[in-house]
């Protein structure tokens, strides 16, 4: 992994099922939204908790999505990112969409958050994290691990060039829904 120079700090927040997985192989996510409430037997809150949406989304002022995540996110009722500024990464999204400015590679984009003074970047989607992990873009993750084993899917983390080292900065689970959540610091080489 090499580390790049950047002014923001890179964030990513996902739900992965157990066995790694960030989404079926058809993109469903049911599995992760639909979580029913069995029982689950769990603090609420460690000494350090983990960061939750809540704690999380406010303080972010960019958003970084690949463009499977931008076209899942077109389906929703609402566009949940209003007051962010967003950026897809894709090389084939013709820009149409004010909502978003899109980026045609990893350097372009780098450039962009850096052009616009970003703070607080929130990475999201499997080949985007990967990408920014890869080049060193990524100081904080948080995980939502959901009670729930799903076989085959998209991958959260794919190959990587050298070990990324994390520092575990907080973890707790929520009884109603059985997510254990981490937030990690990613260790700087």
């Amino acid at each position: 992994m090499t580390s790049r120079e950047h002014s923001w700090h890179g964030c990513v927040f996902i739900g992965v099922s157990l066995d790694g997985f960030i989404a079926r192989s058809d993109g469903e996510l049911t599995w992760l939204t639909e979580l029913e409430p069995r029982g689950h037997s769990a603090d609420a809150a460690g000494a350090h908790p983990a960061l939750d949406w809540e704690s999380f989304f406010p303080g972010i002022d960019t958003l970084v999505m690949g463009r499977t995540t931008y076209n899942t996110i077109l389906d929703f009722d609402e566009w949940p990112f209003t007051g962010k500024r967003v950026v897809v990464l894709s090389t084939t999204l013709e820009s149409g969409d004010d909502r978003v400015t899109v980026a045609r590679s990893l350097d372009d984009a780098v450039r962009l958050l850096d052009a616009q003074g970003a703070e607080r970047v929130y990475v999201d989607g499997g080949k985007t994290i990967q990408a920014f992990l890869g080049a060193g873009l990524i100081d904080e993750i948080t995980v939502s691990i959901a009670p729930v084993l799903i076989g085959s899917g998209a991958r959260l983390f794919g190959d990587l060039d050298a070990d990324v080292l994390l520092r575990v900065r907080g973890t707790h689970v929520t009884p109603d829904d059985g997510l254990v959540r981490i937030t990690y610091d990613v260790t700087p080489r």
